[in-house]
């Protein structure tokens, strides 16, 4: 058995949400600011995943700041509130979900079977911010080591928005998982209409480094909107686009190194891993490798490879 898990380091404090818990509506755990001037209504959510602490740091400060927009509104969500709550830093994998993952259940047709788990109901609560957003930015973080990305989805309106908002400068259309639709890939997102969702992975969980870089992202995003202070000009960013997703299928699946995200690996049928007996190769040249998970179970997505793109 390949996937057992090392010790993570958590240099991060978990924040006391004791003040949003409520919420100031009708959904537990989201508070909304309003401008007194018209404008989009943007929808920040963090803790999609219970032990990704980051961006429920972001948001706990911006609400202890007293933050307003400049116009429109902002709603800042704390999603997985069950997981969240039982986080524990000497087990920090162990708080993802409590029943199954929240960001794999965002299908109309999965949200609409009765008798659910605990992320299903919390989805079906959220549901009603989710659809009067404008704008989504989903803060994520990752567990293996990776340079920041934005996942766009499959929307061009993604990609546009992503360029705009200076975040980190490697822009990913993907499709998403097998395993179940994210957020971003809703049909209020991925569809013909003009709302749009997207998803930052900005860093390792638990490092300082990914508050900084969510901190930058949420800050450019209300700038590119009009609705929060100038940023510094960002590098000109990178496009790539999702051709392949390598699910493990056997428990000896093995990287032939440990391969970092953002990785690229110059030659076409380069090998990546072995999987039992198969070998996993690059299929063309400059193979960019999304998010290695350097120890996948069998069913899980092992790495994704992206081409760049103009």
């Amino acid at each position: 058995m390949m996937y057992g898990l090392p010790h993570f380091e958590v240099a991060l404090t978990p924040p006391d949400l004791r003040p949003w818990l409520a919420g100031d509506g009708d959904i537990p755990g989201f508070v909304t600011r309003k401008s007194a001037d018209e404008g989009p209504h943007v929808l920040l959510l963090s803790l999609m995943h219970g032990n990704e602490i980051a961006g429920a740091i972001v948001l706990d400060a911006m609400l202890r700041e007293g933050f307003l927009p400049r116009r429109g509104r902002v709603t800042m969500g704390f999603a997985n509130l069950e997981a969240f709550a039982t986080f524990d830093a000497t087990q920090p994998t162990q708080s993802r979900f409590v029943e199954e993952d929240l960001n794999r259940v965002w299908d109309p047709a999965v949200l609409a079977v009765e008798g659910s788990s605990v992320e299903r109901r919390r989805a079906r609560a959220m549901m009603p911010a989710v659809l009067a957003a404008d704008v989504v930015l989903d803060l994520h973080s990752m567990l293996w080591p990776s340079d920041p990305l934005v996942l766009a989805g499959v929307s061009p309106r993604g990609r546009a928005l992503a360029s705009r908002m200076g975040g980190p400068d490697l822009i990913v259309a993907d499709a998403g998982h097998l395993a179940g639709r994210r957020l971003i890939d809703h049909p209020r997102f991925s569809g013909p209409g003009a709302a749009t969702a997207l998803l930052v992975e900005a860093g390792q969980h638990w490092h300082v480094d990914t508050v900084t870089m969510m901190h930058r992202c949420v800050a450019g995003l209300l700038a590119a909107l009009d609705m929060g202070s100038p940023v510094p000009e960002a590098a000109p960013a990178r496009f790539a686009e999702v051709t392949h997703n390598v699910v493990a299928q056997t428990a000896t699946f093995s990287f032939v190194r440990p391969w970092r995200g953002g990785d690229v690996v110059a030659k076409a049928r380069t090998t990546l891993a072995l999987d039992g007996e198969s070998e996993v190769r690059t299929p063309y040249d400059d193979c960019l490798l999304v998010m290695p998970s350097l120890r996948p179970a069998p069913g899980q997505t092992a790495v994704r490879l992206a081409r760049f793109v103009t």
